[in-house]
């Protein structure tokens, strides 16, 4: 089953060889409201980078929650299947991540704020 979040990160590499990327069809759509300049162009690639690794952070949490919810299935089900499923350590480190890239995004969105109305006001 794919997740909501899976395809999200998914759905990029095979669109691109299609030519249309949404993530970075976003990131693009935001670069024309932002001025011409050395600095937007890194905060775009920046954004679009951790963009695309909170997803591939938010799939994997999602996926850990498809696996409890395997685990809890009625043929499944056993304390082994439990333990195994409770005891994903990864999971915890990627919601930490996430608690990061979240930050960031929040960051370089208030830049890209701050760019555009420097473009507004020139």
């Amino acid at each position: 089953m794919t997740t909501p979040a899976a395809a999200l990160v998914a759905a990029p590499a095979t669109l691109r060889r299609a030519g249309a990327d949404p993530l970075r069809q976003a990131v693009e759509h935001l670069g024309h409201s932002l001025p011409e300049r050395a600095d937007s162009t890194v905060l775009l690639d920046f954004l679009e980078d951790d963009l695309r690794e909170g997803l591939e952070a938010l799939g994997d949490v999602e996926a850990h929650f498809a696996d409890v919810l395997e685990a809890l299935q009625p043929g499944m089900l056993s304390s082994l299947s439990l333990l195994q499923a409770g005891d994903d350590y990864l999971v915890l480190q990627r919601l930490e991540l996430l608690i990061d890239v979240v930050t960031r995004v929040r960051r370089r969105l208030s830049q890209a704020a701050g760019l555009m109305r420097q473009t507004s006001t020139t």
